[in-house]
């Protein structure tokens, strides 16, 4: 019996669609939780809120060991060999499971040392970390078999699994705040990306007889080799991203006070809500299709797709956040929030060639381009490092957008250059 079935051929439109309704349950979630910060702990809160986001980001990556995007380009290329097919699922579930249960006891056991870390005197919810470390092994089993339905090409059921868990997300988010106040919006960060296991369980069973096909006989170490490269580059991202915004957001605090910062992790957190819509059809859609291309032309066709399709819809709502950007703060913040508003041209523009570099960034994971990955990476996160620490020194929680936006401009610039043939040359 074949463990799989013939790659969706669902079209771009479509996914679009069913992946808008579980973006904005997601971003639903999010503005609840933001309200709820910013009534409960200001502009100061929300600053070492962002500590906590950063931390679990990392801790996330590091859990799944980078390899979603491997997963997800293995069993699109294996979808029609059930031995390979369950190599693949039997390696990465195995890995997986391991690494989130180490690195669960570690953080569980050390919750005291990183919640004054991240959190110093203003938070002392050690509660906090530890629940996260109870939540990890679950998050990463969940991200699994998410990578493994979105490998198979079954668009419509990631995004309905995705749906499903938004609103499941977003019942735990209402209550945790109503009922534990800054406490509960804590927990809304850590808990409902691991009760995505669960709905993940459900559409992955209606699609094959999967937990028949993970035994640890079928353990393949050149499977784990396979995804060894696409973990190098996941965790670059995963590493270095929290780093250098971890250190901007200190620096800003040393010269321009918690509330500055509190500012910047306001239009991040907003930034993070619509960046959703692009991200998620990227990793659902167009990945999988950059993945099984095998020439320059089915490429560059893939590229014309997002650009001539994806990008302009996502472009006209910059334009719409930004001239609601009064609106928008007073609806997800308060009125402390108001000084936000500078902040909104710099983090558009730089979000703008953000998403325009998105779809070339991803060539790199689908073609295995780990150095010239890591080297791009570590490019683009030094140089937002350096320009955002002399640009604070000028222009305090301005500098750091302004830094955002020179960063990702520079950044998609030397993604043109590096695949001018696949974007421009003719097709061999």
């Amino acid at each position: 019996m074949k463990i799989v079935k013939a790659i969706s051929r669902t079209p771009l439109v479509k996914v679009t669609s069913l992946n808008s309704l579980g973006v904005l349950l997601k971003i639903a979630s999010g503005l609840i939780t933001s309200k709820m910060l910013a009534l409960f702990v200001g502009p100061a809160g929300v600053a070492l809120v962002g500590n906590l986001r950063s931390f679990v980001f990392s801790l996330e990556a590091v859990s799944t060991f980078g390899f979603q995007n491997g997963i997800i380009k293995l069993i699109a290329e294996n979808k029609d060999d059930n031995v390979a097919a369950q190599r693949i699922f039997a390696t990465a579930f195995y890995s997986l499971l391991s690494v989130s249960l180490v690195y669960s006891a570690v953080l569980f056991f050390s919750a005291g040392y990183w919640t004054t870390l991240l959190f110093g005197d203003k938070i002392k919810t050690i509660r906090v970390i530890q629940i996260t470390a109870l939540a990890l092994p679950w998050y990463a089993m969940g991200v699994f078999l998410t990578a493994v339905i979105n490998g198979l090409g079954k668009y419509r059921h990631v995004i309905y699994a995705s749906i499903v868990g938004n609103v499941i997300g977003l019942a735990f988010s209402v209550y945790a705040v109503v009922h534990f106040g800054t406490f509960g919006a804590l927990l809304s960060i850590v808990v409902p990306p691991a009760l995505l296991f669960f709905v993940a369980c459900y559409f992955l069973g209606k699609e094959l007889s999967f937990f028949r096909s993970i035994s640890l006989g079928k353990f393949d170490q050149s499977v784990l080799r396979s995804l060894a490269s696409y973990s190098v580059m996941t965790l670059v991202t995963a590493v270095a991203a929290p780093i250098v915004y971890l250190l901007l957001r200190t620096h800003l605090i040393e010269t321009s006070g918690y509330a500055a910062a509190g500012f910047v992790e306001a239009i991040s957190r907003l930034s993070s809500y619509y960046m959703l819509f692009i991200s998620t059809i990227l990793t659902v859609y167009f990945l999988p299709k950059l993945s099984l291309a095998d020439n320059r032309k089915a490429t560059r066709n893939v590229f014309k797709s997002y650009y001539s399709g994806l990008l302009p819809v996502f472009t006209v709502g910059l334009v719409a956040v930004y001239l609601l950007r009064m609106y928008l703060i007073q609806m997800l913040f308060t009125e402390e929030f108001l000084p936000v508003s500078d902040l909104f041209f710099w983090q558009l523009f730089g979000d703008f060639f953000k998403a325009a570099s998105l779809i070339l960034g991803y060539q790199f994971f689908a073609k295995r381009l780990t150095l010239a990955f890591v080297v791009t990476e570590l490019f683009s996160h030094l140089t937002m490092l350096c320009v955002g620490y002399g640009l604070i020194g000028l222009y305090g929680a301005k500098g750091v957008v302004i830094a955002h936006a020179l960063t990702y401009v520079v950044y998609f610039v030397v993604l043109v250059v590096y695949f001018r043939k696949n974007l421009f040359l003719s097709a061999k």
